[in-house]
């Protein structure tokens, strides 16, 4: 069985996460700056098995679009054209990045840990991830 791959897109920089093989945990994997993101999914893809990637769908509180959708969906147009054996399931990410800020307050990070944006979106790339195994019990 294969990984599962979670996306916490963003215009300059996406959150990674990833399961362990047997989907059991979903841990924080890296950031990375969006306009290389996809040559560092071919070369993870090439190291690790993944069968799913997991992008986020920005929404409003009224569950509309919001308007990183539009840089959000020719992201996931290309994914699949790169990866056309790999599935893609998409999640509402919707507070994903207040949770990841929370989860750093309560996990003792000090201040300056975090402002690290590139954490908070490994951390809600994470969430996300958690999220999606949960909604699908993968426990």
């Amino acid at each position: 069985m294969g990984r599962i791959l979670a996306i916490d897109y963003g215009i300059k920089r996406s959150g990674i996460a990833v399961t362990d093989p047997d989907r059991i945990i979903a841990t924080g994997l890296t950031t990375v700056d969006t306009p290389t993101l996809l040559s560092f999914l071919q070369d993870y893809c090439r190291k690790e098995p993944v069968d799913l990637f997991l992008v986020g769908e920005a929404k409003r509180l009224d569950n509309t679009p919001s308007e990183s959708m539009r840089y959000i969906e020719p992201f996931v147009q290309k994914l699949a054209q790169s990866f056309p054996d790999k599935s893609i399931a998409r999640i509402d990410e919707r507070f994903t990045s207040k949770l990841a800020f929370r989860a750093m307050i309560d996990g003792g990070l000090k201040k300056k840990q975090r402002q690290n944006k590139a954490l908070i979106d490994q951390v809600s790339a994470t969430i996300m991830l958690q999220n999606y195994m949960d909604s699908v019990n993968y426990k």
